[in-house]
């Protein structure tokens, strides 16, 4: 009897049966990969026309370096493409509204009639900037919002974003997904 077909074929399935429990035990399955929430998104900006703003883009790009954790702005270099065209002007400063993805483009004009009328310099570099990254206008607004611009007055000097803001571009750069979210495209003029 045990040597009937039906005991060797119930042998042979509790056989695999316990080999596979066994090598389930021995082997635990792989954890599921975790998803990425904190990737970085790297975009270059090109100052090369910007003459007279240099010290300003710097310190608008390490407000926005030291504030934002995953958007980090470079200085491309020279002859290289840069997803942000940084240019010196005599107009109003004005942006292309993003947010720009890599691969991109973007411009910024600094433009010097705002200066003229006593805005401060770092605070223009860094607010155009924030056009690009996809931020509008908040105007009115007061001073300690970077986005409400030319609207704060001549006497403010702010050049960094306030909490809702950050939230904003993180948001829009979340896990790295910023190649998917195409920019805006308008320009927004920051004339008062």
């Amino acid at each position: 009897m045990l040597d009937s077909p039906w005991f060797k074929a119930a042998g042979v399935a509790a056989a695999i049966t316990l080999a596979t429990a066994t090598a389930a035990q021995a082997a635990p399955a792989p954890a599921p990969a975790a998803e990425s929430t904190s990737a970085v998104v790297t975009l270059r900006y090109d100052d090369s026309r910007a003459g007279g703003w240099e010290a300003e883009i710097a310190a608008g790009v390490a407000s926005w370096n030291a504030n934002v954790d995953n958007v980090q702005l470079v200085e491309a270099a020279p002859g290289t493409r840069a997803e942000i065209q940084i240019v010196a002007t005599s107009g109003w400063p004005q942006a292309t509204l993003g947010p720009v993805r890599p691969g991109g483009q973007a411009r910024v004009e600094l433009g010097s009639q705002a200066v003229t009328e006593g805005h401060d310099k770092t605070r223009i570099a860094a607010h155009e900037i924030g056009h690009s990254l996809g931020l509008p206008d908040t105007k009115p607004g007061p001073c300690s919002q970077l986005m409400s611009g030319s609207s704060a007055g001549t006497s403010c000097r702010n050049a960094v974003p306030d909490a809702a803001e950050q939230s904003r571009v993180e948001s829009a750069y979340a896990g790295g997904l910023a190649p998917r979210v195409p920019a805006d495209g308008r320009i927004l003029v920051d004339a008062p």
